[in-house]
């Protein structure tokens, strides 16, 4: 293993137990009240860590060109998957979306697989299409056709942040291809429509645009959890209130140890904190992005580009949810939000990207 897969490695399996270790600040009290153990969900995330350790570990030593080559079939098994979780009695609804295969404590969500799925979809189709990609760029609507539908199957959960997260990296690994800017004028225009088409057929999400206008305008409906990071993130100062002294943990943020879990590390540690986790988070980007310069396959250079954005993005939306910069979009922060399907995904990846780093 190269250098940067080396480091890449380590930082990830930093990231994770440090994620570990705050779950369990988040949750103690919640979780001594609901099933009368402290470490109910740090020992469960523990699993998910070591499960999701060994899948990386095993898929770095895959060789990555199988993804290229059995493509057709990963984009079916995802497609299936996604059309299985919305029929009721097969798929579970976990606040208020149809987006999990409920198996005992553990759930799995169809949507994070086909994140990877698309992302070697487009990778490959750009690296086979570099050419006339160049020329017309009618040429990239092919593609555009499986993403929708994907995209579809997700909204009918619902799932908006995996979408915003899908979308988003895929317009940057077609950005990074070399396409014409004016595609993305076009882009830009139709994803305002479907933005707005979006909102229209779901009044809930007015509600969550205006909490996040004015979180204060419903402070105990729509608007709770954001009051309640903030309240969070406020008092921590520079230095924070110290591991385990997080008082909107205590029953006012509601299950701080998934989507909010970023809030309790700004109380706890502060400033210092937060810094020193979005620097990781940059610094695992920046060793993925040079891992993907070095690259002479296009293939493995989209790929590995396309899963670091992924966990960038999805890292990115999720921080702006807690500091109230977006609405909420129920997005987990990867390697530290309690849950084993986003963990899984986000490992599986770095295991792709590791055995890219290998055969370069």
């Amino acid at each position: 293993m190269k250098k940067e897969g080396k480091l890449l490695f380590i930082m990830v399996i930093l990231l994770s137990l440090f994620g570990m270790v705050m779950i369990y600040s988040a949750s103690s009290i919640w979780a001594k009240y609901k099933f009368n153990d402290s470490f109910h969900f740090a020992k469960y995330q523990l699993i998910f860590i070591i499960v999701s350790v060994i899948v990386m570990i095993i898929i770095s030593k895959i060789d990555y060109h199988i993804y290229k080559n059995k493509i057709k079939l990963i984009l079916f098994i995802s497609l299936i998957l996604l059309i299985l979780v919305l029929i009721p009695g097969i798929g579970s609804v976990r606040n208020g979306s149809r987006s999990w295969f409920s198996i005992g404590p553990i759930g799995l969500q169809p949507s994070e697989i086909s994140k990877v799925a698309l992302i070697i979809f487009l990778a490959n189709y750009l690296s086979k299409n570099k050419k006339p990609l160049e020329r017309k760029i009618s040429t990239i609507f092919p593609p555009f056709i499986v993403i929708f539908l994907f995209f579809l199957l997700i909204i009918l959960e619902p799932d908006m942040g995996s979408a915003m997260v899908i979308i988003l990296t895929l317009v940057c690994i077609i950005f990074v291809s070399g396409l014409k800017l004016s595609f993305f004028a076009y882009l830009g225009v139709l994803g305002l429509i479907g933005v707005a088409g979006l909102i229209i057929i779901a009044p809930y999400r007015i509600k969550r645009i205006v909490s996040f206008i004015n979180p204060w305008s419903d402070p105990l409906g729509s608007g709770y959890q954001i009051i309640q990071s903030l309240y969070a993130i406020g008092p921590g100062g520079l230095f924070g209130l110290g591991f385990g002294n997080s008082i909107q943990k205590q029953f006012y943020l509601p299950e701080p140890q998934t989507d909010f879990i970023f809030s309790i590390i700004s109380e706890e540690f502060g400033f210092l904190g937060v810094l020193i986790v979005t620097a990781i988070f940059g610094f695992i980007f920046y060793l993925i992005v040079k891992i993907a310069l070095k690259q002479s396959d296009l293939f493995a250079k989209y790929l590995c580009f396309g899963l670091g954005m992924q966990i960038l993005l999805q890292a990115l939306l999720n921080l702006c949810v807690v500091v109230g910069l977006i609405p909420v979009t129920g997005v987990t922060l990867p390697f530290l939000s309690y849950g084993g399907s986003s963990l899984l995904v986000s490992m599986a990846s770095i295991g792709i990207i590791l055995n890219i780093s290998r055969n370069n």
